[in-house]
């Protein structure tokens, strides 16, 4: 009996140190699972610190943290508000305020904050009486100035972040927001010098970086504003008004798999967030993914009805999927707020053509077809249209036309009012020199060219920073044949918006100024940033053929491979290139192709005709040469 006690005391002593491990294993486990409890002072501490650093998703956080182990504590509830607001985030920091309301904090410390959560909830007329309430609060007073511009008085916006800054002009915040209104206005050079200040003030303010990268895409295009949204992405990887602008310019640049990845951090930092999932939308659409772009624009839950994009992307996906009333519907809305909108007027023409209302995409296609420099498209549309109502001589014409358009110079489009509802618009918003640039474009088109002229020079003067006041002298200017001075005030508006309005213009000038280089030097520099443009891609062709340089033939070959082989003036232009490099066998197979697609063509036509005649044929060259002469007499 002692020997089996003996036993049983000798072997618990030999395994009691492996329980004691397992004991304290089993210990470390449960404190592991359990979570450690919060210090809140440590918590706020850190989150006073991550904004700072200009980490606003950690600086949440570390609040979120904050409030949840001490919720009666006012002080935190605000600072999780504040944080909130940084990011964009209005509801989550008006529940905040709530609850710091019902901690103890005073209504007047909670008033200007008020006045930023209903501006950051979309509530304009809200944020204004809050502002109100607030008095003179920076905070009150920003959230009054962004309101009255998102409620269309850009001028007292403006105003009222002026008198602030005369006040605080170490305020970062209120620089980017003036850069901000000034941008929204058309003050590209305005907006430069305010968000330049805003950075210098504080590199570490993220959306100072994300406006700076809105400017700089402006001024020089996609690829120099990608530095910018880097770096606020650097200070927090997932502050969300950043990776937006970067999926986009990304997308826009090419660089699909970074876009992608950018947009779906986008939707981690904030779930169902309409801006990444429109931006996969497209990423989608332009895979050809048509049914994937509709699924993603449905999650949206309507965020984007009534926005342009919105509105034309949800309009493409209907009319590929037949649905042609509902895209009439969306793109009829898209040309209402954009008249002067020229794809958007297509898009509609061709869905009210699919519809079987040809009268009525005639209306919508008349101010585009009857101009000099009408596209193929366009007036491929229109001579349908006709063709569908029974008027084959009208449709004759315009088909011919599509066939063979004329490379006319291009004049802006008219004003739908009057000068004088024009003429009160600068009376209601004299700060805002849109609506003198409108005055003026009423005048040019009823022919009061010297009017117009001095009236874009002073506004000029007036507001140096506008792109659009240096585009309007320079369309003036073409208006009276004087190419070389419209050259220089196009260059002007280039140095503020270098986009691809701006940049044909400042092309054809040069051209027509006798400067080729320097046309196509500045289709060069336009292409290094933004490369997937096939409009200045087909006019960089255009100019390298008219040079006779060989470089033509691998912009069109990079053309045709991105847009296919249906399109019969870039395969007649791409045959024309081969021929005068001395290669007829390269451009036979191409100038046929063409041929066949469009034989009423007078291009297609000679560039066959050519290329046959290079090769040996000159019988059928000859030809086909003279049936070109015929579609299209010389002189």
């Amino acid at each position: 009996m002692r020997d089996r006690a003996a036993r049983r005391k000798r072997t618990l002593l030999r395994w009691w140190p492996v329980a004691m491990v397992a004991i304290v294993g089993l210990v470390a486990v449960w404190a592991m699972r359990r979570p450690a409890r919060v210090d809140p002072t440590v918590a706020m501490r850190e989150g006073q610190a991550a904004v700072a650093r200009g980490n606003y998703s950690a600086a949440r956080n570390h609040f979120l943290a904050a409030v949840q182990a001490a919720p009666a504590d006012g002080g935190a509830q605000l600072a999780l508000a504040r944080t909130w607001l940084l990011l964009g985030e209005g509801l989550a920091a008006q529940g905040a305020i709530d609850r710091a309301a019902s901690a103890g904090v005073t209504r007047e410390a909670l008033a200007p904050w008020r006045a930023a959560a209903a501006l950051a909830q979309g509530d304009d007329q809200g944020a204004l009486t809050a502002a109100q309430a607030a008095g003179e609060a920076p905070v009150a007073l920003r959230a009054k100035a962004m309101a009255l511009a998102d409620m269309g008085d850009g001028a007292a916006g403006v105003a009222t972040l002026r008198a602030l800054l005369a006040r605080t002009p170490d305020d970062a915040a209120a620089w980017t927001d003036l850069g901000r209104v000034q941008l929204t206005l058309g003050d590209v050079g305005g907006a430069t010098q305010a968000v330049s200040r805003a950075v210098a003030l504080d590199r570490r303010y993220p959306a100072a970086l994300v406006l700076a990268g809105e400017v700089m895409r402006s001024r020089y295009g996609l690829i120099a504003s990608l530095p910018w949204f880097e770096a606020a992405l650097r200070l927090d990887a997932y502050f969300h008004p950043a990776l937006i602008e970067y999926a986009a310019t990304l997308g826009d640049v090419g660089r699909n798999a970074d876009a992608l990845a950018a947009a779906r951090r986008a939707l981690a930092a904030r779930r169902d967030s309409p801006q990444a999932l429109y931006v996969l939308a497209v990423m989608a659409a332009r895979a050809g993914n048509i049914a994937l772009s509709g699924q993603l624009l449905e999650r949206t839950g309507g965020a984007l009805d009534g926005l342009p994009g919105g509105l034309l992307l949800s309009g493409g996906v209907d009319y590929v999927a037949g649905r042609y009333e509902q895209a009439v519907v969306k793109w009829r809305a898209l040309v209402g707020t954009q008249p002067m909108n020229v794809p958007a007027r297509r898009l509609l023409g061709a869905a009210l053509l699919r519809s079987g209302d040809a009268a009525g995409a005639l209306d919508v296609l008349r101010p585009i077809a009857l101009r000099a420099d009408a596209d193929s498209y366009t007036l491929g549309l229109v001579g349908r249209a006709f063709e569908a109502q029974g008027k084959r001589d009208w449709a004759a014409r315009f088909l011919d036309r599509a066939a063979d358009p004329v490379a006319a110079m291009a004049a802006p489009f008219g004003q739908d009012d009057s000068t004088a509802v024009l003429a009160q618009a600068v009376v209601e918003a004299p700060g805002d020199p849109r609506a003198a640039v409108s005055l003026m474009r009423g005048l040019l088109e009823q022919g009061r060219t010297g009017e117009a002229l001095e009236g874009a020079q002073a506004l000029v003067r007036q507001s140096p920073g506008a792109p659009a006041a240096h585009v309007l002298e320079g369309d003036v200017l073409m208006a009276q044949r004087r190419a070389g001075a419209a050259a220089s005030s196009y260059a002007r508006a280039a140095d503020l918006r270098f986009d691809q309005p701006v940049m044909l213009r400042l092309v054809e000038a040069r051209v027509l100024a006798g400067n080729a280089a320097g046309a196509a030097d500045t289709l060069a520099l336009y292409l290094a940033q933004n490369p997937r443009d096939i409009v200045a891609r087909r006019a960089l062709a255009g100019l390298q053929s008219a040079a006779d340089d060989d470089d033509a033939i691998d912009t069109l070959e990079r053309l045709r491979g991105d847009l296919g082989g249906r399109d019969a003036l870039l395969l007649a232009g791409l045959a024309d290139a081969y021929v005068a490099a001395g290669d007829p066998a390269s451009a036979l197979p191409i100038a046929r192709a063409a041929y066949r697609l469009q034989p009423m063509s007078r291009r297609a036509s000679h560039a066959w005709g050519a290329a046959l005649s290079a090769s040996g044929d000159g019988a059928r060259g000859a030809t086909l040469l003279e049936k070109a002469a015929a579609i299209t007499p010389a002189g």
